[in-house]
């Protein structure tokens, strides 16, 4: 039971240093796009994912709360 655990914790502490990485890139692509603009199109495409948030009402509202609470609850 104990190398399932151990397993467990292996896997998890890997899909958190991904998901880390994942963001400093997001992070790093938003910067280089604030300085020149157009040039990797991720400040376009995350206005494009608010929108569609937006666009569906009250549903769209709880969603983005939902993923921001479990966002900040990593």
């Amino acid at each position: 039971m104990t190398n399932v655990k151990e397993s467990m914790e292996t896997i998890t502490g890997w899909l958190k240093s991904i998901t880390e990485l994942g963001l400093a890139l997001i992070l790093t692509f938003v910067m280089i796009d604030i300085l020149f603009p157009g040039s990797t199109g991720v400040v376009a495409n995350i206005g494009t994912v608010v929108g569609q948030f937006s666009q569906q009402g009250l549903t769209g509202l709880i969603a983005l709360l939902m993923f921001l609470i479990l966002f900040k609850n990593k």
